[in-house]
């Protein structure tokens, strides 16, 4: 061996690195002491790689070497593909993360002077810190990805609750309002009722004794008193006035009726200063509500109500004729000219639904899996907060429910709210 040589080998042998030479049936002809020291093995030339390393994969391991053999080119493999190629030992193993050596590998060809591959070069490279720092800088990543996204999740959990308590404080100040202008309205209203139903007593009273007036004046002789009597009563049209001051009495008793019916669902509908958890009639939640909001109703739709025969529902009252507000605006905003909002109710088990459905423009599918997100609107700007539909989702969830929704373009929407019929124990107490 020449000096040249001698020097080769020893390079081989002392570099920190792995160096296998195999023949095409992947017998070692050369390893170094690298390889060595971390396979334990002392007595390896001649033998097969796979008796001396009965782990390899030997199916992936001779499809590398053939494939050396035959394309004569060198191929690689990374350790983020394959960790290791030889389960060796950690290279670190009182600071390191890792129990194995983390391995590049790299095969090459060796060929003779005619150019014909006579065996195969690997260099196995410790990539062990490397792939610990790589690795560690990954889950790091990962983990401040995820803390990210759930930041994010956060951040739009407390927009949401904010939106939801501002929504919340914007009704209960309309509560108040309305409540307010109730009281207001009442007091005045009684004292017309009182005396519309007076004044119709005294009318029939009136109209009473000018029957007996009439019946007396027949049997009066003098003829000039008849004639002037008949002229007035011709003049200013008595036969009229008797039947049509009956008629303005009863339509401004019923006009009256009107104003206490929505003073009463105004009061009703707030229910001000009731913010516990009780047992309430939802068709007179429902029939409230409807009154409030007839303005936006009557022009556009014909209500259709369908009510089941349900029980009082343990609720907050308040909060759920704003469902119903919410439902019922929405389905007359979704209507352009002239259409139906159908109202239905039941139960099933322990559970009520209540269902809103319209003809109106419907929901686009993929519109649809995003009305409960806040902001979200379909109206044009500044006709909608997209608060409405998120808030009463909510509520509903509040209440242990769920709301449904299906709908077709053209055809209309429905939205299905069930509720229990009872709230759980825990809940039931609190506010």
């Amino acid at each position: 061996m020449s000096f040249e040589q001698k020097l080769l080998e020893n390079v081989l042998q002392q570099i920190s690195m792995g160096i296998v030479i195999l023949d095409q049936d992947c017998r070692i002809c050369f390893w170094n002491e690298f390889m060595q020291i971390n396979s334990g093995e002392t007595s390896a030339i001649d033998k097969s790689i796979f008796d001396v390393f009965p782990d390899l994969p030997q199916s992936w391991f001779k499809k590398k070497i053939d494939t050396v053999y035959t394309i004569q080119n060198m191929a690689f493999t990374d350790w983020k593909k394959r960790p290791y190629v030889f389960h060796f030992p950690t290279s670190r193993p009182m600071t390191g993360g890792l129990d194995v050596m983390y391995q590049n590998a790299t095969f090459s060809p060796l060929t003779d002077e005619k150019g014909e591959v006579t065996g195969v070069l690997i260099m196995i490279t410790d990539v062990t810190e490397v792939a610990e720092q790589t690795l560690q800088l990954e889950r790091l990543t990962a983990r401040l990805e995820h803390e990210k996204q759930e930041q994010k999740k956060l951040i739009a959990k407390l927009e949401e609750a904010q939106n939801q308590l501002l929504q919340s404080e914007k009704m209960a100040a309309i509560g108040q309002l309305a409540a307010g202008v109730a009281h207001e309205i009442n007091n005045p209203t009684g004292y017309v009722y009182s005396n519309m139903g007076s004044l119709g007593h005294m009318v029939n009273d009136l109209l009473a004794v000018i029957a007996v007036y009439e019946q007396q004046f027949e049997k009066v002789g003098d003829t000039a008193i008849r004639e002037a009597v008949n002229k007035a009563k011709e003049e200013y049209d008595f036969d009229y006035l008797k039947e049509d001051l009956v008629t303005l009495v009863n339509e401004s008793k019923d006009g009256i009726e009107r104003v206490k019916r929505i003073v009463q669902d105004l009061k009703g509908f707030s229910h001000v200063g009731e913010s516990d958890w009780q047992e309430a009639d939802l068709h007179n939640g429902m029939d409230s509500t409807l009154n409030v909001v007839w303005n936006e109703v009557k022009f556009k739709a014909e209500v259709q109500k369908e009510y089941g025969d349900i029980p009082r529902v343990e609720c907050i009252p308040s909060q759920i004729n704003q469902v119903f507000m919410n439902l019922i605006v929405n389905a007359a905003h979704a209507i352009e000219k002239q259409g139906i909002i159908k109202i239905t109710t039941g139960c099933e088990g322990d559970m009520v639904f209540i269902r809103v459905s319209d003809t109106g423009a419907g929901i686009s599918s993929e519109n649809l899996n995003r009305i409960f997100e806040p902001f979200f609107t379909t109206k044009p700007v500044g006709k909608g907060t997209g608060l409405g539909l998120s808030v009463s989702y909510s509520i509903v969830q509040k209440h242990h429910g769920r709301m449904e929704v299906a709908s077709k373009p053209g055809e209309g929407t429905t939205f299905t709210i069930w509720l229990p019929v009872t709230q759980p124990e825990e809940e039931a107490g609190e506010e």
